[in-house]
């Protein structure tokens, strides 16, 4: 199988529509043209690929960074609740020494 069949045949929602209708243009041209513009077209689809799965990381991280931040805004809320509780607690405390 070659490079430029296994470009035209990756999922659509993988590359973008232009270069997938370009992979397929470039296969169906004789082999001595379609030979020339293979090595091309392969190295702008898995750059593609390579740039959509970073960017699959990087939102990943993101979201896994917001819920993080949740999370910590909850913990400083329940600990300022708690050290109020406890200030209260120790003047009363002190009130009554």
């Amino acid at each position: 199988m070659s490079n430029t069949h296994r470009a035209s045949t990756l999922e659509q929602d993988q590359i973008p529509t232009d270069l997938q209708r370009l992979a397929d243009a470039i296969a169906a041209m004789p082999s001595e043209q379609s030979g020339t513009l293979a090595p091309w077209i392969d190295a702008v689809v898995e750059s593609t690929k390579r740039r959509r799965r970073i960017l699959s990381l990087v939102q990943d991280a993101l979201s896994q960074l917001r819920l993080d931040m949740k999370y910590l805004m909850f913990d400083l809320e329940a600990t300022r609740r708690e050290r109020n509780e406890y200030q209260t607690k120790l003047e009363e405390f002190e009130g009554e020494i």
